[in-house]
């Protein structure tokens, strides 16, 4: 089976946009297309409370026929247009579809972040990880999150194997990031963040990535948009991830970042998985 995990940075200006930044997200989504994968998990939707709008999902069906379309949106209290996950799968998979809370602080809860598939053999879940924030005020909170999210996917992995994807807002180690050094407080690779993640493998996950290609440098899957050079230089971080229960490691396939061309921001990430 094929899967690609994508933060999309608004599904609306990604179907309904004019600008180049627009047409080149487009032209993602067909990469995306192309691979005819089983299912495509993307992150912050950045969609109203109420969903996307009929428009949407009628280009959505266009470009994506024969595939089934959920979502789960920011709702108040929490702020609207904001966070979001969606999946869109292959009509002839017939998965439980649940959207948890895992007792998170705050509105995180109420962000749209998780997104779980249910199959006979395994689990499939989608997370768009909070962000701490550029002066961290979200800290504290997000590393609530952290021991949150690694009770929820254990709890998962008890009933049956797991294959848990999206954009988790840290690069984990030192090589999965271009400049570790000028980055130590800034969110995303805080020694919180980081451990946070280790102890999520711990409760047994396995980094697909690392699981097949080691401790390869130079690979990342987002690029800043604030710095325009970033992506030509390869200034990026490693913080989009598939990780998979340690026992079905030995299932994966594939691990890799797709092309995204120019654009910078997230590029998708794929996993093969022989079930």
């Amino acid at each position: 089976m094929i899967f690609i995990s994508w933060n999309i940075d608004s599904l609306n200006a990604a179907l309904t946009g004019k600008s180049q930044r627009a047409l080149l997200t487009r032209d993602v989504l067909h990469t995306i297309i192309d691979h005819d994968p089983d299912a495509v998990a993307l992150q912050e939707t950045k969609l109203p409370s109420s969903g996307p709008t009929e428009r949407h999902l009628e280009i959505l069906k266009s470009m994506f026929p024969g595939y089934e379309i959920v979502w789960n949106c920011s709702v108040p209290p929490a702020r609207q247009g904001y966070a979001g996950t969606m999946f869109l799968y292959k009509d002839k998979l017939k998965p439980i579809v649940t959207c948890p809370t895992i007792g998170a602080p705050g509105t995180m809860d109420l962000e749209g972040r998780i997104i779980t598939l249910e199959f006979d053999d395994f689990f499939l879940t989608q997370v768009y990880t909070p962000n701490a924030g550029e002066d961290l005020g979200r800290l504290q909170e997000r590393q609530i999150w952290d021991i949150k999210y690694a009770d929820y996917l254990e709890s998962l992995d008890k009933k049956k194997p797991v294959i848990a994807t999206g954009d988790f807002n840290v690069a984990h180690r030192e090589i999965d990031l271009a400049h570790p050094a000028r980055n130590r407080r800034t969110a995303g690779f805080t020694d919180e963040e980081r451990e946070g993640f280790t102890n999520l493998l711990a409760r047994g996950f396995t980094d697909t990535f690392r699981y097949l290609h080691g401790d390869v440098t130079g690979v990342y899957s987002w690029w800043p948009q604030r710095a325009r050079t970033s992506k030509i230089n390869n200034s990026g971080w490693r913080i989009d991830y598939w990780l998979v229960s340690n026992r079905i490691a030995d299932k994966v396939v594939r691990s890799e970042m797709l092309d995204s061309g120019p654009r910078q921001d997230h590029t998708p990430v794929l996993l093969e998985i022989d079930l």
